[in-house]
């Protein structure tokens, strides 16, 4: 086989690349999933593991010639059950919804009940939405946080539970900038006899670190995400007790994967070592602390926000009482023309379309990864406001795109 690179191959998928790679050094990644990894962890998920067929676990394959994979595999599960203190991990999930997925199938019976928060409030597709598979296969009914204060009813969510009887509750959220009471969840589950899945998919890195309350030990199951917050290769994760352990991994592999992706998973242990260096703390920290400036100088500038602040990495930006006539399609767009890379995002009572709602959702983990603080955190909130409240302006959107470049020279992705 030619040893040749990606240019050498293929020129177009070598400028697709080249592209990507510079759309990144020249945007701010201010969507609240997105991070940017390391050069490490890059370079094992382009490992030569991507070659490798590895069914089964770690001294359990189908097939042979697994040695090096078991030794990266089991290395991963040992530092995610470092950082998170669980009994048993599965890091074999190529995403967080196949971890979800792993736990109903392990655990319900197609037609069982599931409650979980409404897509519009903050939960997320995998949670029960009639457009994800679990919404096909059970039966759901969906809690809300309280609108008046945008925070999650936690006695609303104990009545539902007690009049709908499910078979899982389902915490843990893609759009909540509050900090979740992960014990008021298990005894609203207690109650009624159902697991909690607690779905930390935004949050692995907050919790890895301790700056934010941490499910594991208290829910039954706990999910996630290995490339938000955490920094490592991309996938997803599984952690519960030893009592179910047999039944997830079953339900990972054979039940809803075959082959694990071994590349990824060697991202991810190359993050969870990262993240377990005290300087990840410190990261996580600062994520949290340029989420509060970035939340306090929108608001500052009138912008209302749900909740009204933020405890975690996300800021979600009701636009409807300061910019009525905006959607958030139109601002994301904007912003995007000026080098900020966010998401539009549905708010708690939502009028608009799922596809073009009110809100702005943005996060922090990305631009602090990045090296920014609080003071350059506040230059972009300063930034933000000024495409929202000029979005029909192009000579604005183009100043605030050369100074948002400028910073992204000043506080480079790689060196």
């Amino acid at each position: 086989m030619d040893k040749e690179h990606v240019r050498e191959v293929d020129p177009a998928v070598a400028d697709a690349l080249a592209g990507e790679r510079e759309r990144q050094e020249e945007t701010l990644a201010m969507i609240a999933s997105e991070n940017y990894a390391s050069e490490a962890v890059i370079e094992a998920q382009g490992s030569a593991l991507t070659n490798k067929y590895a069914e089964g676990y770690p001294g359990a394959r189908y097939y042979a010639g697994c040695e090096y994979a078991d030794d990266v595999e089991e290395l991963a599960i040992e530092r995610a059950t470092e950082l998170w203190g669980a009994e048993h991990v599965n890091v074999q999930p190529h995403s967080g919804t196949q971890a979800n997925q792993a736990v109903y199938y392990a655990m319900i019976e197609p037609g069982d009940k599931i409650l979980s928060l409404d897509l519009t409030h903050g939960g997320h597709l995998s949670h029960g939405h009639q457009a994800n598979f679990t919404g096909q296969l059970y039966e759901v009914e969906q809690y809300q946080v309280d609108p008046e204060t945008g925070y999650l009813d936690y006695e609303g969510l104990r009545e539902m539970a007690e009049s709908f009887d499910p078979d899982i509750i389902v915490s843990g959220y893609s759009a909540y900038p509050r900090e979740v009471e992960w014990e008021r969840i298990q005894e609203a589950a207690d109650a009624v006899d159902a697991y909690h899945l607690a779905d930390i998919a935004h949050i692995t890195g907050l919790v890895a670190a301790d700056v934010h309350s941490s499910p594991v030990g208290i829910a039954d199951f706990v999910t996630g995400s290995t490339h938000k917050t955490i920094r490592a290769g991309r996938g997803g994760i599984v952690m519960c007790d030893e009592e179910y352990a047999d039944a997830i991994d079953k339900a990972v592999f054979p039940g809803g994967q075959g082959g694990p992706l071994m590349h990824n998973i060697a991202g991810k242990a190359v993050g969870f070592k990262e993240a377990l260096q005290p300087e990840f703390e410190e990261y996580a920290q600062q994520v949290v602390d340029n989420a509060e400036t970035l939340a306090e100088t929108l608001s500052d500038h009138g912008l209302e926000l749900v909740s009204g602040g933020t405890d975690n990495h996300l800021v979600l930006v009701d636009l409807r009482e300061s910019h009525p006539d905006l959607t958030g399609g139109d601002a994301e767009d904007a912003l995007a023309a000026a080098n900020v890379v966010l998401n539009a995002n549905t708010v708690p009572g939502e009028t608009r379309s799922a596809f073009n709602p009110s809100g702005i959702r943005i996060g922090t983990a990305g631009i602090t990864t990045r090296g920014f603080d609080e003071e350059a955190t506040a230059e972009v909130a300063d930034l933000i406001y000024e495409v929202v409240d000029n979005h029909d302006d192009s000579s604005v959107i183009y100043e605030v795109g050369e100074r948002i470049e400028e910073l992204c020279s000043e506080y480079p992705v790689y060196e």
